[in-house]
């Protein structure tokens, strides 16, 4: 029988090899700010194409997921094969302007906060697989409900059955490491288009969600885009802090 409070250890203290346990939290620390200045070059995207697609998800299901909670609809989910997403939902105008400011807030802040449980629950061995069978699943199940694009259809329950296999096949330690990198490429898909934060326009597409919060919630874009940027640095090392700290 274990001693109370030995399954809340971090898992890679537990089980990982020494030089593994001793690089985790570097190579997690490495692995974001390089994904963050590779995704502000143009070749980015495509040196990190799954985690292009998979910050695509993330930030779509923000928005979606949202206007779900606020008693609206999330009606489909498009990704392309260019790294880009549409996320087509509606909302009741009774929630007035704090409704659709909610929503674009979700865009970027909601994967950092999933991101935050995805680490946390690195600290247990149970946690950390549930919360990987849920994220297969989740990419699965996203697929049936909202997916609606040709690329999406096939790239996102991929992404879902890699996780699911990590989650039943792979050593405990490396379900532990593998749910703490994905929690840091959900916190940092953020700055995916950095300059998209500090941008009115998102081309084509009208108004950016930085440009929404200023629409609905007042204070400019840019006032958003930086309390956005730094929250999301602020919650991905808090986060990573609490798994690495003993108990």
């Amino acid at each position: 029988m274990s001693k109370p409070g030995k399954d809340f250890e971090p898992l890679l203290t537990k089980e990982a090899p020494p030089e593994v346990e001793r690089m985790g939290l570097t190579w997690l620390t490495v692995a974001a700010i390089a994904t963050i200045l590779l995704w502000q070059v143009p070749a980015g995207d495509y040196i990190l194409y799954p985690f292009t697609i998979l910050a695509t998800w993330f930030h779509e299901m923000g928005h979606g997921l949202m206007a779900l909670l606020l008693g609206g609809q999330f009606q489909k989910l498009e990704i392309f094969s260019s790294g880009s997403g549409v996320a087509t939902y509606s909302i009741s105008r009774s929630l007035g302007p704090i409704g659709p400011g909610l929503v674009a807030a979700a865009g970027p802040m909601g994967p950092p906060i999933a991101g935050a449980v995805l680490i946390l629950a690195s600290r247990s061995f149970k946690a950390a697989s549930l919360s990987l069978k849920i994220l297969g699943s989740f990419l699965l199940l996203s697929t049936l409900v909202w997916v609606r694009s040709w690329f999406g259809l096939v790239a996102i329950p991929l992404l879902g059955l890699i996780i699911l296999g990590v989650a039943l096949k792979a050593p405990r330690w490396v379900q532990g490491f593998a749910i703490q990198f994905l929690g840091v490429q959900a916190c940092v898909s953020t700055y995916h288009q950095l300059n998209y934060l500090f941008s009115y326009s998102a081309g084509g597409l009208g108004l950016s969600d930085t440009a929404q919060m200023q629409r609905y919630l007042l204070l400019p874009y840019w006032f958003w885009g930086g309390l956005m940027a730094i929250a999301s640095l602020v919650i991905l090392v808090q986060s990573l802090r609490v798994a690495y700290r003993s108990p």
